[in-house]
This record gives C-alpha cells, sequence and structure tokens, in this order.
C-alpha cells in the first residue's frame, strides 16, 4: 500500500482493542522516512493531547566514548552500536502502563542522546514506535517483535536511499567525495541489512514523494 495517513490511521484503529495501550512499530532503512512519517501520523492523530507520543530508536545509540572504546565509531547506526537490551526494557516498561517512562531522544545536532528527555505519560494510549531495525529478524533485535500490536514497515528503492543519505552528509558540509564515501561505507550497508534481514511487518508501506527523509 502507499503511505496515506488516512489508511494508516484506520489500520490503527482496526488493531486498537479496548482502553489499553497500543503500540505501533514504524521500520525503515535509513533515510526512508521514518521520522518524517511518524511526526506527521503523530500530528495527524490529534499529537499529545489525543494521547499519541512518539519512542524513537535513536535515543538508544550507545554514547561515542563507549563505541570508541570498541572501535566502533566509524559504525555508529550499524545494530550493535544500539543498547537493544535498554531500548527493550523501556519498550516493555511502556506496555505494563504503570507509571510515566521518561526516554531518551537522540540529538542530530550535539550528535548524542539526551536522558529523560520525553516523557510517555499514562495518558499516552498510543505509542509511535520508529527506527530502522524493530523488525530485524536476527538477536537479539528479535525481541522487540512481540511488544508491538501493529507492524509497518516503509519500502523505499536503494537508488534512492543512496540518493538520499549523500545529500544528508552533504548538508552537513562534507564535500562530494566524503560524503559518498560515509554512506556508502556505513549508511547504505545499514539500509541492506533493514531491507534483506528484517520480517513479520503486517503492511508494507511504499514511499510516495510526499515523504521525504
Amino acid at each position: 500500500m502507499t503511505i496515506d495517513l488516512d489508511q494508516i490511521a484506520s489500520l490503527i484503529a482496526a488493531r486498537r482493542s479496548g482502553e489499553g495501550r497500543m503500540m505501533v512499530a514504524i521500520a525503515g532503512a535509513p533515510a526512508s522516512g521514518k521520522s518524517t512519517l511518524s511526526e506527521r501520523l503523530h500530528h495527524h492523530l490529534g499529537g499529545d493531547e489525543a494521547g499519541v507520543a512518539v519512542v524513537p530508536m535513536d535515543g538508544f545509540h550507545f554514547d561515542d566514548a563507549i563505541l570508541r572504546e570498541r572501535g566502533d565509531l566509524a559504525r555508529k547506526g550499524a545494530p550493535h552500536t544500539f543498547d537493544v537490551g535498554g531500548f527493550a526494557r523501556y519498550l516493555a516498561a511502556i506496555r505494563e502502563d504503570d507509571e510515566d517512562i521518561f526516554v531518551p531522544v537522540f540529538d542530530r545536532k550535539l550528535e548524542l542522546s539526551r536522558g529523560s528527555a520525553r516523557c510517555i505519560g499514562k495518558h499516552h494510549r498510543l505509542i509511535l514506535v520508529e527506527g530502522n531495525y524493530l523488525l530485524l529478524k536476527q538477536a537479539p533485535w528479535n525481541r522487540l517483535a512481540s511488544l508491538f500490536d501493529l507492524k509497518l514497515m516503509l519500502d523505499v528503492p536503494m537508488g534512492v536511499l543512496e540518493q538520499r543519505l549523500i545529500q544528508r552528509w552533504l548538508d552537513h558540509g562534507f564535500d562530494q567525495k566524503s560524503a559518498t564515501s560515509r554512506a556508502l561505507e556505513n549508511d547504505i550497508p545499514n539500509a541492506r541489512v533493514v531491507q534483506s534481514q528484517s520480517g513479520g511487518a503486517d503492511h508494507i508501506l511504499q514511499l510516495t514523494p510526499e515523504y521525504p527523509a
């Protein structure tokens, strides 16, 4: 199916049951438009006032100091550079619905996660969780699937992803050669992992022009 906010809202409504908290996974490769879709869907569904919240996976990046110590800084963003266990525990706590949960949010300008930066409160009944590896079939990421009531996957052609990922580095001030190298050496391999090793989506969402990265 193509990306249509009303249609996605209908999919969510069809899965909702009672007053219990519902968790929706929005997965896809780097630069596929997950954050854009999540924020637009958040607004479309009424936002915070309507009890809708967004939890980004990126808040669970390992800090650069840890990645540097492990020799993984150049691979930042790859599956093994995230605190998957911590992410799973936060999601499980949100599902338990016992108290306010404060989640970290990644600051792209600072290139680090800000702890306790977003509150998932008792009034939040619909949680949109967005991230690259939510539906990855390999351990330890495969622990997450059971936490979601609805699983959506963005399908974007690899050629489009390459263009977007190179442009992302250009926008950060890198020259064409450096931007291309960074995209091809890390981002594109990560995108291929998402596309080849994810599974279990309830619905595949096709790219439409109005949903940029």
